[in-house]
């Protein structure tokens, strides 16, 4: 048995929506579906990050308006075969000072938006009988972080969202997984890494020795959003330089 290796990875002709695509890890997985071939729609709060053909979203709302406007930049026929919720929010206040509002906004950006954007996009990957969707979750789905619950919430909300769209539509062709990443330098984590003991401690913890870059994601997302991985779903891959065993 023979394989294309290139074939394996090759999103030529797909369309990928991601959000959180303006920093971080949303930008470095853009960038690298773009290089495997696929059409990219990168959807973000930093229009000037985005670039040109950005899609600017504020999803503390919901999903609905970036709905429109993808749908609407796709035109009739137009298609999302890759799905990547990586847009994150995390303001990091005790849990005790949390009140309601801020609550279901942490909510609606963590967890709502993933639910609505998969049940927009999901049913018609099934129609088609092809799709991938990608959740970037978190450490704290499984642990507890100092002034980071609601956050963590969501993101446990993460894990059984993707366990549940797997079960839904993988016997129609799409997949779905999650990707959990260690402590990554990115602007949302920009308060942790301030406090030097803090992330100290993370290095020290991690098997590497390291903290993340949001480079180290790039190679994990192009397998989930490739064809290599048709019989890959309902997975949880951590990306922490082993982190999460530790």
């Amino acid at each position: 048995m023979t394989f294309d290796a290139a074939a394996l990875f090759d999103l030529t002709g797909r369309t990928a929506l991601v959000s959180g695509a303006s920093s971080g890890i949303g930008a470095a997985i853009a960038e690298a579906l773009d290089g495997a071939g696929a059409r990219v729609l990168r959807a973000g709060r930093d229009r000037a990050r985005l670039g040109p053909d950005g899609i600017s979203a504020d999803l503390t709302r919901g999903a609905t308006e970036l709905i429109e406007q993808v749908d609407a930049r796709l035109g009739e026929g137009g298609t999302v075969d890759v799905l990547v919720n990586c847009a994150g929010s995390n303001p990091r206040p005790p849990l005790a000072d949390i009140d309601d509002a801020l609550y279901r906004e942490i909510l609606a950006v963590n967890l709502d938006a993933p639910f609505q954007l998969g049940q927009h996009y999901g049913p018609r990957m099934a129609e088609r009988g092809w799709g991938r969707i990608i959740n970037v979750a978190s450490t704290q789905a499984h642990r507890a972080f100092g002034n980071s619950g609601v956050y963590g919430v969501a993101k446990a909300g993460i894990a059984g969202l993707t366990r549940s769209q797997s079960e839904a539509w993988a016997p129609r062709g799409v997949t779905a997984n999650s990707i959990t990443p260690g402590l990554v330098a990115t602007p949302m984590t920009t308060a942790v890494l301030a406090d030097s003991e803090r992330s100290e401690y993370f290095r020290r913890r991690a098997h590497t020795g390291t903290l993340g870059a949001p480079s180290d994601f790039a190679a994990a997302a192009v397998f989930l959003a490739g064809p290599g991985s048709a019989w890959v779903t309902g997975q949880n891959l951590c990306v922490d330089g082993g982190l999460s065993v530790t």
